[in-house]
């Protein structure tokens, strides 16, 4: 049984509780010691952990991916939480529960389906609905598709995240487009829904997150359209541009050679698309890090190595729910003489006359002021 999450320790607590092992490195101190730096996860997230003596002997127990019942003691170590390992053995997995180990989206499987299957049915384009249907209406493809985190480190990672990203990128799609006529909904609904599908290939996610050899080798963008091009294959009648268009979407959705993009966007839905996989993609980043120093003192996150920035997490001003109740309004001939400032001139025109009517009647009246002032000159 699982005795305490990452997200309740404490500093200077006494722990024991199982963790899954997501890294495992052995190094060399400055006194020539072995000691070894352990990355260890559950479903709340990911603490460091330090094995400082018998290093050998515990190193022999255990492997990267295994779980392990952990004796240590927490401490705080240049702001981070850290446990000490004092004692650990490995556990066998049919005594644990896999859902207590892995982070899990937040969101509902069955309603994340149903949002996708209401989108889908809101395409117009028979190509681009094929399309799409003969991946999501694969089962086995769509098990792997919605079990999937959408990165190994950077946003959604946890099971469901690639599921969940991909249909906040797919709405932000939807509400550019009706901001922007021009631009081809189904094209860029396709973009969002399938710019990351080669990460079902790309990530191994049965333990702890990591890279496949393919991922390591090709890497999610290259798969991705190695993917549509095997479907597009399938599809009789399909259009060589439409293809042509739909890869370009995925070889270009990060935007910049320098973010790791084989090519920059070269039309409007590649611009988008980029641009609102980048939005969702840092929301949920900069959110999670935020969400996981919920007791840390003060108005500020630790520091975000990939960001290179603090957050501020401090209370934001809320909403009113109903609009404040006004005062009654006391009459504009009143007011002025509170303030004891000359009464304007009102005029007679109807409250449905134009500003340029009332302007003209304004400059007639001072044409009029300056013309009587001339005669007595």
């Amino acid at each position: 049984m699982k005795q305490i999450y990452v997200e309740q320790i404490r500093e200077r607590d006494q722990l024991e509780s199982i963790f899954l092992v997501r890294d495992k490195i052995t190094a060399m101190a400055k006194n020539g010691k072995p000691y070894m730096t352990l990355k260890l996860m559950d479903r709340t997230g990911e603490v460091e952990g330090r094995i400082w003596d018998r290093v050998d002997q515990l190193s022999s127990c255990f492997e990267k991916d295994d779980f392990v019942q952990v004796v240590a003691k927490a401490s705080v170590y240049l702001g981070k939480m850290q446990i000490v390992v004092q004692d650990l053995r490995k556990i066998d997995d049919s005594v644990v529960d896999l859902a207590d180990f892995l982070p899990v989206s937040s969101r509902d499987q069955q309603e994340m389906r149903r949002e996708l299957e209401n989108l889908l049915m809101t395409l117009v384009d028979p190509h681009i609905d094929g399309l799409l249907r003969s991946f999501f209406d694969d089962q086995e493809f769509y098990h792997r598709y919605s079990l999937a985190p959408a990165a190994k480190g950077m946003h959604h990672v946890y099971l469901g995240g690639l599921l969940e990203h991909s249909l906040a990128v797919a709405a932000l799609a939807s509400d550019m487009a009706k901001r922007y006529p021009q631009v081809n909904r189904d094209l860029l609904i396709a973009g969002a829904l399938l710019h990351d599908v080669g990460k079902v290939e790309e990530l191994s996610y049965q333990r702890s997150f990591d890279y496949t050899d393919e991922g390591k080798l090709l890497g999610h963008i290259i798969i991705g359209v190695q993917m549509i091009e095997e479907h597009v294959r399938q599809i009789a009648g399909f259009p060589p541009q439409l293809a042509v268009l739909l890869k370009h979407l995925l070889l270009s959705h990060h935007g910049q050679y320098e973010f790791g993009s084989p090519k920059r966007p070269k039309f409007i839905e590649a611009v988008i698309l980029s641009f609102i996989d980048d939005i969702d993609s840092k929301i949920n980043g900069i959110q999670t890090h935020i969400e996981k120093e919920p007791n840390r003192d003060g108005n500020w996150t630790s520091y975000h190595r990939l960001y290179d920035r603090y957050f501020y997490k401090g209370e934001q001003p809320l909403l009113q729910a109903e609009p404040p109740e006004e005062r009654p309004r006391e009459p504009v001939e009143q007011r002025g003489k509170e303030r004891n400032r000359p009464e304007k001139k009102r005029y007679d025109k109807p409250l449905g006359a134009t500003l340029g009517e009332q302007l003209k009647d304004k400059n007639l009246d001072l044409f009029a002021a300056f013309t009587d002032k001339g005669n007595n000159s």
